[in-house]
């Protein structure tokens, strides 16, 4: 029986991996459930799952949920803030770090300072602190997964099966040739790029493939979630950008593909499901079932692959700009887009205006070598003071 820390758990990652473990009571606890403001939800959480700790990000709704369990006679106990997150990440056997954005940075790393099993969906973690992440993983002997349902498929069709992503040796060393990231491009893929401008944030998280929150709808249907993946994948595999090209596959059935050097392509198909990849990394190195659906390739019928068009997704071309110049630069680049899809969710940025406020305050941001946690999260403040700067003035213009 393994115990499970579920960080994020209201959200889309989240729900899945409890669908996950409930089919699996005999292998699976819940130790700890976190959220940062869904009440409702992490309530009802609770009460299937019993965990022995609930954790809000809000500090000031904590206590309000602490009575309303006592209420009810759960004894669940609840912390609040990042140091409530921090804990339950690294007292649990296995971690879900599923937290959106730089928020999930420090728990996920509280995790891999405790040598755990982490599961990583939050991509933002390495794109933020790339160097810093994987020499903890190594230092501390945390055994790294990931979620993302493109990382996962590049991790099954990698030479090595036995060792996680961190204790590989690097891939290309073993025939691998070139990774091929796979990406639906998202709502607006054949939009008139003169549309594009008044797109709603409705139409843009209107996902045809993928349920997924709204910030990271938003993301796919810029391509900026391909480009913070294909950071996060240097990282996880030991290789440069040069090394991986991204490809637009709309049916999204393929979900990666690893080139070796022998001509061989070898591609990891499924249904678009989250519960795959995250039942893969639970048992990894076994399988269990996920509850997924199996692929009917008669009814698929046909794949489809192009080419990105960098004009339509600016963000792809930002991303391999801060993969190239390293640092700080993707901590500045995802700053920078988090308070600008957040700025379009609100109603205040247009659509098109997310890669221009990235690009200006990837050039105005200084960049440099981190050596700490804390020269991250200075960029990454830094970055967002920039970014809110930009967007008053377009607003106020």
């Amino acid at each position: 029986m393994q115990t499970v820390t579920v960080l994020g758990s209201t959200g889309s990652i989240g729900v899945s991996t409890l669908d996950v473990l409930a089919r699996h009571p005999e292998r699976y606890a819940v130790y700890a459930l976190t959220a940062n403001r869904s009440l409702d939800a992490l309530f009802e959480q609770v009460k299937v799952f019993s965990p022995r700790y609930a954790v809000l990000a809000d500090e000031s709704l904590a206590v309000e949920f602490a009575g309303k369990l006592a209420k009810e006679g759960i004894g669940t106990q609840v912390l609040s803030g990042e140091a409530g997150l921090c804990a339950v990440a690294r007292e649990a056997d296995v971690t879900m770090a599923a937290i959106v954005g730089a928020a999930g940075l420090l728990p996920t790393m509280s995790a891999v300072e405790a040598g755990k099993k982490v599961l990583l969906a939050n991509k933002e973690a390495l794109v933020m602190a790339g160097p810093l992440f994987m020499d903890a993983v190594a230092r501390y002997g945390a055994t790294l997964l990931p979620i993302d349902s493109e990382h996962n498929a590049i991790f099954q069709c990698l030479p090595i099966q036995n060792s996680s992503s961190a204790e590989q040796e690097r891939p290309f060393s073993k025939g691998v040739q070139r990774i091929l990231l796979t990406g639906s491009g998202g709502p607006f893929r054949t939009t008139p790029l003169a549309d594009l401008v008044g797109v709603t944030p409705d139409q843009a998280c209107a996902h045809p493939n993928w349920s997924m929150g709204r910030k990271i709808s938003v993301d796919s249907a810029t391509m900026m979630n391909k480009g913070l993946e294909l950071i996060e994948a240097c990282w996880l595999f030991h290789t440069d950008a040069s090394n991986i090209d991204i490809i637009v596959h709309p049916q999204s059935v393929i979900h990666s593909m690893v080139e070796y050097i022998d001509g061989s392509i070898l591609a990891q198909l499924g249904n678009p499901d989250m519960r795959t990849p995250i039942a893969h990394a639970l048992a990894w190195p076994e399988r269990i079932v996920s509850g997924v659906g199996s692929l009917d390739i008669i009814a698929q019928a046909r794949l489809d692959f192009e080419a990105p068009d960098e004009q339509r997704f600016p963000c792809l071309r930002l991303a391999r700009e801060a993969a190239a110049r390293g640092g700080t630069a993707p901590a500045v680049l995802n700053a920078a887009n988090e308070v600008a899809v957040e700025a379009f969710l609100s109603g205040r940025l247009n659509f098109v205006s997310i890669a221009t406020v990235i690009e200006q305050v990837m050039a105005k941001v200084k960049i440099v070598e981190p050596l700490t946690l804390a020269d991250v999260q200075q960029a990454d403040s830094d970055s967002r003071v920039c970014a809110i700067e930009i967007i008053t003035a377009k607003t106020s213009a």
